[in-house]
């Protein structure tokens, strides 16, 4: 029988569903099993904007279900049927790396894929992790697709 003598141990990763996020989700679930952690899969969405005007949205596009089934879809490829971990999920509605940086208070690690689907094929790391890297209150793992 083991006793938990601290606050949980926590490790906050980003999902966008890009191949990167994806292997961020994969490590993370080892790193909590290793540490006997629990992990906080993180997608985050919001209406898209342009300088000058704004996009339409139709009515019937359901933003936020669609980040569901993302975040869904991304925990079943990374852990299959059967999670050796407890994963807990969280869509929120906010810019990707802020959600990440508030979330990733009190956690122990905070986990993002170098690039994800937006911004320029050749950087090496993407904004949002370029933001996490420099802002976040925690270490930050930044895990590369290999064929990225």
């Amino acid at each position: 029988m083991s006793e938990q003598t601290g606050p949980e141990q926590r490790i906050v990763v980003g999902v966008d569903g890009s191949p990167a996020s994806v292997d961020a989700l994969r490590w993370a679930v080892g790193q909590a099993r290793t540490r006997g952690a629990v992990v906080e899969a993180l997608i985050a969405w919001q209406h898209p904007v342009a300088t000058g005007w704004t996009v339409p949205i139709e009515s019937y596009e359901d933003l936020p279900g669609i980040a569901r089934k993302t975040l869904d879809d991304s925990v079943s490829e990374a852990t299959g049927s059967d999670a050796p971990v407890e994963i807990r999920t969280r869509v929120q509605e906010g810019g990707a790396a802020e959600c990440l940086l508030d979330a990733a208070r009190g956690a122990e690690l905070l986990v993002v894929g170098s690039r994800g689907h937006g911004g320029f094929t050749g950087a090496l790391l993407g904004s949002v992790g370029q933001h996490c890297v420099h802002r976040a209150p925690c270490p930050v793992v930044v895990v590369r697709h290999p064929k990225d």
